[in-house]
């Protein structure tokens, strides 16, 4: 079905232009609300009606007449109808349906994939200071900037996944602080204790290992510990190492890596940040009021002008962002995306207006932003706010510990970014129907399961598949069809979330042909080509959750092996 449609756009683009030369639109095909009405809707006429001055309906039977004339449309199209203002509907042969078992089970892994674009581009994501555990909103950052890296390396881009993290600053003295008073035998709730100090039990922890002369490793450093609880820099030094060595392990147990860690504090001794400032004093988009310098950044859509460098000499936050940027486009990044929680939505307009008034030839729109919200979590019908470890907040590998991988990274991409999320322990565990994942992972292993049972020929290549006839195969089919271009709509969008719409629809497809056909049956052929469309099946779910970083069980079950429907 996939060159089918592909035919049929090249026909839809030939007639149009034969229509409206100066006023073509572009070919698309849209899905009918009703299955009834057809496989594939032009919705071309409406928008032309003003351009041609004429009624959409009538402009429609002229597109009709025209699409007549194309070869593709009498090889694949069974019939062409008008329906409401002007709309066109379109029933494809069963052969053009039947055909995408084909391409599904010739593509493999790589069906619906693109080919390499030759462009490079970067998300940015978690970027967790290391002062402690990653929490669920880190894991939702996660579950999100893996999901839209895969989404883009499907559609041919060469992605590098970055971890960018301030290893200075108040918050990681405080981790310092916090550590050191741990060490002196302080701890949360006595005499002297500092209130900024972080509470969670990993400082007792860390002070422990320091203590005890520990060397730890993270993946973009390694510091051996002192053990002198006068050693200020040491423990700071140590603490960062220790927690960047958790969060590397919580993000492994997530089945998340990084290409590369980025420190806010070399952008200081690099240099980047003062010419940075310097290239924007050049450039006349700064003044100077009250002791401060401002950036002009109402010149580029920004509500009000930003401070840079407060009375005080410190820059404000979104300087080393600004220096950050230009950095990530000198390095060849013509697109990047930023996945960041919705607490970030106001530092968006200063950190382009930044790069636009810095003059370094930065397109205007970048980088492109992720914005998230963050996740309320449900145990036992109780919103779940504090975790023993952290002290303060649920953790990463908290939900990981209670559910599971696959559970915490389906559940965290199935609503879109912007909207909460209430993450329902419970459900996430039920291993039903009402558990989305379940519900996907189990139609893999149903057919698994199927096909293990199944004795003909393991090579479905030259299965009959002008067999599938049963309606039931016809919408299973349409879905296996709609993979390629839901993942370029899913990648063009930012929205992950798609790819966990469509699974639940695939699953349900499924599920629904399971109930209503026999697939071990006496008739060889048909046996044949219902193996083949269910390893067609088989084969799409697997990719479409490789996309989300979730596995494809071959078996599960409700507490047993998942019945077989012979």
């Amino acid at each position: 079905m996939i060159q089918a449609k592909q035919e049929l756009l090249q026909a839809l683009a030939a007639a149009l232009a034969e229509l409206a030369p100066d006023a073509a639109p572009v070919a698309a095909f849209e899905s009918p609300k009703q299955a009834a009405h057809g496989d594939l809707a032009i919705t071309a006429a409406m928008g032309l009606s003003r351009t041609l001055k004429k009624n959409p309906r009538e402009i429609g039977q002229q597109l009709v007449a025209l699409l007549e004339k194309q070869p593709a449309v009498g090889r694949w199209v069974e019939s062409l109808e008008i329906a409401g203002p002007g709309f066109i509907n379109l029933r494809l042969k069963p052969a053009a349906r039947q055909a995408v078992v084909a391409e599904v089970l010739q593509g493999g892994e790589g069906f619906g994939l693109k080919p390499a674009n030759g462009q490079r581009m970067m998300v940015e994501f978690v970027s967790a200071n290391p002062t402690g555990p990653l929490h669920v909103g880190h894991g939702r950052q996660a579950a999100l900037g893996d999901s839209i890296c895969r989404l883009f390396e499907s559609q041919g881009w060469d992605v590098t996944r970055e971890f960018y993290y301030n290893d200075a600053g108040v918050q990681i003295q405080n981790l310092a602080t916090s550590t050191r008073c741990r060490l002196k035998g302080l701890k949360p709730g006595d005499d002297g204790w500092p209130e900024s100090a972080y509470n969670g039990d990993y400082i007792g922890d860390i002070a422990a290992d320091f203590a005890a002369k520990k060397t730890v490793h993270a993946d973009d450093r390694a510091f051996t510990a002192s053990g002198d609880a006068d050693d200020v820099d040491g423990i700071r030094q140590f603490a960062v190492a220790y927690l960047r060595h958790e969060q590397d392990l919580d993000l492994q147990a997530f089945g998340v890596r990084f290409d590369n860690y980025y420190l806010e504090s070399s952008l200081y001794a690099d240099g980047r940040v003062e010419d940075t400032v310097r290239r924007l004093v050049a450039a006349g988009k700064t003044f100077e009021e009250g002791g401060a310098l401002w950036l002009r950044s109402t010149d580029y859509g920004d509500d009000k002008d930003r401070v840079m460098r407060k009375s005080d000499g410190n820059y404000t936050y979104f300087v080393p962002d600004v220096a950050y940027h230009i950095a990530k486009f000198e390095r060849g990044f013509t697109k990047v995306i930023n996945v960041q929680g919705s607490d970030h939505h106001g530092t968006i307009a200063r950190v382009r207006a930044g790069l636009q008034a810095a003059g370094v030839g930065i397109p205007a729109g970048y980088p492109d932003y992720v914005l998230h919200k963050m996740v309320t979590v449900m145990k036992g019908g109780q919103e779940v706010k504090i975790s023993k470890r952290a002290g303060s907040y649920v953790t990463l590998r908290d939900l990981i510990d209670w559910t599971s991988r696959d559970a915490v990274r389906f559940f965290l991409i199935s609503r879109k970014a912007d909207t909460e999320f209430v993450f329902d322990v419970d459900l996430a565990r039920k291993a039903n129907d009402e558990n989305p994942v379940f519900y996907v992972q189990y139609a893999h292993a149903r057919i698994c399961s199927v096909l293990a049972q199944y004795q003909g020929e393991a090579d479905f290549a030259g299965a009959d598949l002008s067999r599938l006839t049963a309606p039931s195969e016809y919408a299973l089919m349409l879905q296996l069809a709609a993979y390629p271009t839901m993942l370029e709509r899913a990648a063009a969008e930012f929205a992950p979330h798609d790819v966990a719409f469509y699974l639940r629809d695939l699953a349900a497809a499924f599920h629904s042909y399971y109930a209503a056909e026999r697939f071990l049956v006496d008739d060889p052929a048909l046996a044949r080509a219902r193996m083949a469309l269910l390893a067609a099946t088989a084969q799409v779910l697997r990719n479409a959750l490789a996309m989300l970083g979730v596995s494809a069980p071959t078996s599960m079950g409700r507490d047993a092996a998942p019945e077989v429907q012979a």
